[in-house]
């Protein structure tokens, strides 16, 4: 299975590490999408540089001593994101200058066995801190990288330095073609208990403490002959106690298991209800295609009569809207309840991820769809839909040939999903649909 690498950039509190990172990721982390209920987090971009596609993660601050409870969560973070990187720019500042708690955190990257690429930050003009920037190789891991984030000097000689590192991770997992499925949520909804219960042992730490999993465990699993990995997280934590400018450090954990998973469960706790973390969570499995499957715990703790599913599940689909495709299922991990129902419906999304349709049957639904629903025209042009053509899987990817990309507004191409949907399912499956233009006086296919 391909992951994209992920790349983590570290280092003490203001050197420069947002700067940086909305540099790398360019004007399309703040790209606000018109499918509604899509929350963007600026934890986590995608960046494309020379061919190479990673995922880039922000950071809090590292201070190594400090006895600040707000500063020390900030350091749990980073260590975190240090353990889920593949590869790590550590940043430091040509400004400061080299202080103590550099080679601290220095000496923290060095155990991780990491690569690590140390890029020395706002040098504007390199003549000018030259020196300064020589002072940086006291710290003992390699050649510093000169750049200034502000100014966006630099940062090529960087990221060729980065994607050189790519090669010890990609395809790593290429031959390995059991289905990965993470287990995401808050702390504290079951996501370990969910997992010993299917292992029969107790393969990770249970507790009532919130975030008592620190790390992404991988355990396998084994149902009706087959063979699942299993991806543990930590959950994120609840806004109190934490000031919310740091709340999204928490999702370190769940990017790098959703980027790695198949298939994402999102555990809800049956008492608690669906909550604004959840739906975060659920923006980033459906942010990067994954099968989704919302799976509601200690079912069993719930007073029921013959309407109580059908009433919560009203709720969720209220809630997370722009997941309508999310398969949703009762369980009970305390009790067993329902648990072989959730290996059905991995069965069931997997088997929708790599659903391929023919293109005649694709265009035969188009046909009849424009028929009973005219598209829409703008100032006397109205808007074809030439061809449709599946040219991928996992997510099912669809391209529609059409004479004006600006009139194929999303609420139509929601339509043609929702027609494909009636014919085929794709349960708990997103659908990703390429609009492309083709010329009038092009003969049809």
């Amino acid at each position: 299975m391909n992951k994209k690498p992920i790349v983590a950039i570290v280092g003490r509190p203001n050197v420069g590490k947002s700067t940086l990172f909305n540099a790398l990721a360019g004007e399309r982390i703040s790209i606000v999408k018109d499918e509604p209920g899509i929350t963007r987090d600026r934890i986590y971009a995608d960046v494309t540089w020379l061919n190479h596609q990673f995922t880039l993660i922000d950071t809090g601050g590292i201070e190594p001593t400090t006895k600040d409870k707000m500063l020390s969560y900030m350091r749990e973070q980073a260590e975190i994101a240090i353990h889920s990187a593949d590869v790590i720019i550590f940043l430091v500042d040509v400004r400061q200058g080299l202080v103590d708690d550099d080679a601290r955190v220095a000496d923290m990257l060095r155990r991780s066995k990491k690569p690590v690429i140390l890029v020395v930050n706002k040098v504007d003009s390199f003549q000018k801190f030259q020196a300064d920037v020589y002072e940086f190789y006291n710290l003992g891991i390699g050649e510093p990288f000169p750049v200034s984030s502000a100014s966006m000097l630099g940062l090529g000689d960087m990221l060729d330095e980065v994607v050189k590192h790519f090669d010890l991770t990609e395809g790593e997992e290429e031959e390995d073609d059991r289905p990965r499925i993470a287990i995401v949520g808050k702390p504290n909804v079951g996501k370990s208990s969910i997992i010993n219960k299917l292992t029969g042992e107790n393969r990770v730490i249970v507790s009532d403490i919130a975030g008592t999993t620190r790390d992404a465990i991988d355990t396998a699993v084994t149902y009706n002959d087959k063979e699942y990995v299993f991806i543990d997280t930590a959950g994120l934590r609840r806004k109190s106690k934490v000031k919310e400018e740091i709340e999204h450090f928490m999702t370190v954990r769940t990017v790098s298991a959703v980027e790695r998973a198949d298939v994402v469960v999102l555990v809800i706790d049956a008492q608690e209800g669906v909550t604004e973390q959840d739906a975060k969570i659920t923006g980033i499995a459906h942010d990067r295609g994954k099968g989704v499957i919302i799976a509601v715990n200690k079912w069993d703790a719930i007073e029921k009569d013959d309407k109580t599913i059908y009433r919560y599940t009203e709720k969720i689909r209220e809630i997370l809207s722009f997941v309508p495709y999310a398969e949703v299922i009762f369980i009970s991990a305390l009790t067993g309840q329902r648990l072989n129902k959730l290996f059905d419906s991995i069965e069931t999304v997997i088997q929708n991820q790599n659903l391929r349709i023919k293109t005649g049957v694709l265009n035969e639904i188009l046909m009849e769809a424009t028929t009973l629903q005219q598209p829409p025209s703008d100032k006397g042009k109205r808007l074809r839909l030439y061809y449709i053509t599946q040219v991928a899987v996992k997510p099912p990817t669809f391209v529609i040939f059409v004479n004006n990309k600006q009139l194929m507004h999303f609420s139509y191409t929601r339509y043609i999903e929702n027609k494909i949907r009636e014919a085929f399912g794709f349960s708990g499956t997103s659908l990703k649909f390429i609009i492309r233009e083709r010329n009038e006086n092009e003969n049809g296919v």
